[in-house]
């Protein structure tokens, strides 16, 4: 995960608000943040913490928010249909044409844009599926249908894109080719918000994160800084024999104990006491991440 070196605002959100029909309680209540060109941005959160509702307004698929949006230089409200040129969606629960095999539903997809989409077999390439291209779909399983819902997210090069759960379900060897894939696409500048319950996913794709809960961010920072501000400034030394040391960060080279267990070059392990994204959302918020594993499959 990098960002560009030019750090160029995609998404600029102000104050956004979103209350749905017949609810007294907003869903989305006053969040305010930016999203840089090249940056993966992580949008976690509960279920009902607004997650789903702030990417529906981000998507055009809920308009009658207040606050200010602005999104590839525009005030979100004065885009018309060419909007959905520039951005791709990939969401949680594939929904493809079942009858229809991967190739027709990646052309089919490709038709309804302007602008021209990668070749169907050289996309499902990318996932592993190109030995697959005329078998319907509705012979392919979960994983299979997630992979090819992740190419035809990206298949006519958006600028922006927005990805909802996008290695749920998928074995450790295919969810690390799309995580690659989301990766790269930062690399060449594109621009994306993932929503995810996968703190792995996390850690190891987004430049920074906001947690939300009742609607607004508890915490936004860099992953990192996240687990220094609410970990220990300590090591622990776990040594070939006898029991774990730990000793303060600070002053830490010329600590005289620390360094006769370097010396004598029999230690095990060292490791820092920054606490885990799962510890500090629930430190956070004063929740847990509704995570329940599905079942992995190809």
């Amino acid at each position: 995960m990098a960002l560009a070196e030019e750090t160029v605002d995609v998404i600029t959100v102000r104050d956004l608000t979103y209350t749905y029909k017949g609810q007294a309680k907003p869903a989305v209540d006053g969040i305010s943040f930016s999203v840089q060109r090249g940056e993966i941005f992580g949008l976690l959160g509960p279920s009902g913490a607004g997650k789903s509702t702030t990417q529906k307004v981000l998507t055009r698929q809920q308009r009658s928010y207040s606050g200010s949006v602005t999104i590839l230089g525009k005030d979100l409200s004065q885009w018309g249909q060419d909007y959905f040129e520039r951005i791709g969606v990939g969401f949680e629960l594939p929904n493809h044409y079942l009858k229809f095999t991967a190739r027709e539903n990646l052309a089919f997809f490709a038709s309804l844009y302007a602008r021209p989409s990668r070749d169907p077999r050289d996309m499902m390439a990318l996932v592993g599926l190109e030995d697959y291209a005329d078998k319907k779909v509705e012979t392919f399983s979960k994983g299979m249908r997630m992979r090819l819902n992740f190419v035809r997210a990206i298949q006519h090069d958006p600028e922006l894109i927005f990805l909802d759960e996008p290695t749920a379900g998928l074995d450790p060897v295919n969810a690390g080719i799309v995580k690659q894939l989301i990766a790269g696409l930062a690399r060449d500048g594109k621009t994306v918000v993932l929503t995810t319950h996968n703190m792995n996913d996390v850690d190891q794709l987004c430049d920074r994160i906001s947690f939300m809960v009742d609607g607004r961010f508890a915490a936004l920072d860099r992953p990192q800084a996240l687990k220094a501000a609410h970990g220990r400034r300590m090591v622990a030394v776990t040594p070939e024999t006898g029991p774990v040391e730990e000793f303060a960060m600070d002053g830490l080279g010329e600590n005289a104990r620390f360094l006769d267990m370097l010396r004598a070059g029999r230690i095990e392990r060292i490791h820092s006491q920054e606490a885990s994204l799962d510890k500090v959302f629930t430190d956070v918020t004063g929740h847990r991440l509704d995570q329940a594993e599905p079942e992995a499959v190809s």
